[in-house]
C-alpha cells in the first residue's frame, strides 16, 4: 500500500522513491516546531463536538462505515488501488460531502496538487459524492492574546494563492482540473525497483532549495572529488558537462564558461595560486570598518507555527540562546552567554543591553539573514529599548562577506562557505567534539530540556548548549584573526 508521500517522492525522482529508506535513515528534525495539535484547533474551529475520529493504522473499512451514522469524519483512512489517504476533516450535509482539507502554513499554494487530487481521487471512488471543497489554514495577521483563539487564528478558504499572497483560483476548480487517473503512476512505482532503474541524472531537481536526501545514493562518486575540481565552480550551469568532456580542474575552465560571478574568479584563482586567493586591498578596505571594542554575536532560536506566548504571530521566532565573545584592542577576550527557557524575550533583551558594549562593532556569521533580524525583531516587540538595539543592529558587519562575495576563496571550502566549513580549515578547536555540532540539533536539545524534569540531563543539555553556541562565537574571533593576517 502506497501513500501520498510515496507518489511525491516517485514523481520527484524515481530515485528517491527507491533509495527512500537510506535517504530517510537519518533523525528527521521539524525546523518549524507545532506543539499544539492541529486537529483540536481545528474542530473548535469547526464547531466539532461528535464525530468518527480516525488513528493511525485503521482498517479502512472503520471509515466506510462511519459515513452512515456520523455528521463529521476526522482523520479518516480510506483507501483504492494501493493508495491509502487520510482526509482532514468531512461533513455531511443534503447532498454530499463537504471536504476541509488542513493546511499549517499561511497561504495554501496551488503549485502542488497531488496531495489533494490523490486524496479527492481515493473518497471518488470509494463512492463519496463531494460537494464544497475548503482548506484550513492559519492566519498570518493573528496576534496571540493571554489565550490562543482558535477562531482567530484560524481561516478557512477556497481559494489558493498566488507566491504574493494573491488569491489564485477556487479550490474546488483547480482540483477537479488537475484530477487524473492515478492507475498509471501506481503501476509504474510497481515495477521501479533498484534492477529496473536507469543510471542517475543530475538535474535542477537534485539541489533545489537544499540538497535531495538520496543525492549520495546517486553520486557516490563525488565525495572522492579534489578540492579543485570543477564541480565545486559555484553557480556553474556547466559544471557536469565540462567533467564530462575532460575539463576536471577549476583552473582549466575556459573564460567564455564562466558566468562571471566574482566567486567563481575567485575560486579559480585560489587554484592558479596553489589553493588560497585573497583581495587583500577589498579585504583590507572591509577589515577597516571593524572598531574596538569588536562583540562576536550569534542567536540561537526556534520557530512555532502556532504562537505559543502573547504577542507573538504564527511562525514567529523566539530565540532562546545567544553567546557573545568581546575582543578588546589589548587582547583581552570576554565571553558572556544567556540561555533560558520559555518565553525570554524580555529577559534577553535586558541581557543583551547589559552584555553588549554601547560603542565598537558587532560581527556575526550571516548577519543580514539571522541577527540583525533578531535585534530588529525584539526591537519591534520592547519599545522602551528599541532604539538601542536597533543601534546594535546598525553596527553589525557580516562576517561571512568576505568569503560569499569573493574576497578571499581556500579550496578546501569545496564550494561552501559555512562557518563551520572555514572553522574545520583553522588550526583550533572546532566543532567535532562537541556533543551539538549543528543549530537544528541544539533546537532539539532545547526543546528536550524545556520538557525535562531529570536534573542531571537538563544540566548536561544546557552545558552542551553553551558550549555550541560559544563556539559559534569563538569561531567567529578565530576567522576574523585569520582574515587579518592574510591582509
Amino acid at each position: 500500500m502506497y501513500h501520498i508521500s510515496d507518489c511525491r517522492k516517485y514523481i520527484r525522482c524515481p530515485h528517491l522513491f527507491v533509495y527512500k529508506e537510506e535517504a530517510e535513515s537519518s533523525t528527521y528534525i521539524p525546523f518549524v516546531r507545532l506543539d499544539e495539535s492541529m486537529t483540536e484547533l481545528v474542530k473548535k474551529r469547526l464547531g466539532i463536538t461528535d464525530c468518527f475520529e480516525g488513528k493511525r493504522g485503521d482498517e479502512a473499512s472503520l471509515a466506510l462505515q462511519a459515513l452512515s451514522n456520523s455528521e463529521w469524519l476526522v482523520n479518516a483512512r480510506f483507501e483504492h488501488d494501493r493508495l491509502r489517504v487520510k482526509m482532514p476533516f468531512m461533513h455531511k450535509n443534503e447532498e454530499g460531502w463537504d471536504l476541509y482539507f488542513l493546511f499549517t502554513g499561511l497561504f495554501p499554494r496551488g503549485d502542488n496538487l497531488l496531495y489533494y487530487t490523490s486524496t479527492v481521487w481515493v473518497l471518488e471512488h470509494n463512492g463519496i459524492l463531494i460537494k464544497d471543497i475548503r482548506i484550513v489554514h492559519l492566519n498570518g495577521d493573528y496576534v496571540r492574546g493571554e489565550h490562543l483563539d482558535p477562531m482567530e487564528l484560524l481561516q478557512i478558504s477556497d481559494q489558493f494563492y498566488t507566491s504574493r499572497n494573491h488569491p489564485s483560483g477556487n479550490v474546488r476548480d483547480r482540483i477537479y482540473k488537475a484530477l487524473y487517473d492515478m492507475t498509471g503512476l501506481l503501476d509504474e512505482m510497481d515495477a521501479c525497483s533498484k534492477e529496473t532503474l536507469p543510471p542517475a541524472v543530475r538535474t535542477s531537481r537534485c539541489t533545489t532549495r537544499s540538497r535531495c536526501s538520496a543525492y549520495e545514493s546517486c553520486f557516490p562518486e563525488e565525495t572522492a572529488e579534489e578540492d579543485s575540481s570543477v564541480l565545486f565552480l559555484t553557480g556553474s550551469s556547466e559544471r557536469y558537462a565540462m567533467k564530462k568532456e575532460g575539463i576536471l580542474r577549476m583552473k582549466d575552465v575556459p573564460s567564455e564558461r564562466i558566468e562571471g560571478l566574482r566567486i567563481q574568479y575567485a575560486e579559480i584563482l585560489a587554484d592558479c595560486n596553489g589553493g588560497l586567493f585573497a583581495d587583500r586591498l577589498a579585504l583590507k578596505n572591509w577589515l577597516s570598518s571593524i572598531h574596538y571594542p569588536v562583540t562576536f554575536l550569534d542567536f540561537e532560536w526556534d520557530t512555532f507555527a502556532v504562537p505559543p506566548y502573547e504577542g507573538m504571530k504564527p511562525y514567529d521566532v523566539l530565540p532562546f540562546e545567544y553567546s557573545v565573545h568581546i575582543l578588546d584592542e589589548d587582547g583581552t577576550l570576554t565571553h558572556k552567554i544567556f540561555l533560558s527557557e520559555n518565553d525570554c524575550r524580555r529577559e534577553m533583551a535586558e541581557a543583551l543591553l547589559r552584555d553588549i558594549p554601547e560603542t565598537g562593532s558587532l560581527i556575526a556569521y550571516n548577519a543580514e539573514g539571522a541577527e540583525k533580524i533578531r535585534l530588529g525583531e525584539l526591537a519591534a516587540q520592547f519599545s522602551e529599548y528599541r532604539d538601542r538595539l536597533l543601534d546594535m543592529a546598525d553596527r553589525m558587519e557580516d562576517l561571512q562577506l568576505p568569503f560569499e562575495s569573493g574576497m578571499v576563496y581556500d579550496l578546501r571550502m569545496r564550494g561552501q562557505w559555512s562557518l563551520k566549513t572555514i572553522m574545520a580549515m583553522m588550526d583550533a578547536p572546532g566543532y567535532s567534539d562537541l556533543d551539538i555540532r549543528e543549530g537544528m540539533q541544539a533546537v532539539l536539545e532545547w526543546r528536550t530540556m524545556e520538557n525535562d524534569t531529570d536534573a542531571e540531563e537538563k544540566e548536561k543539555i544546557r552545558n552542551d548548549l553553551e558550549a555550541y553556541c560559544g563556539m559559534d562565537t569563538y569561531a567567529m574571533t578565530v576567522v576574523l584573526d585569520w582574515l587579518r593576517k592574510l591582509v
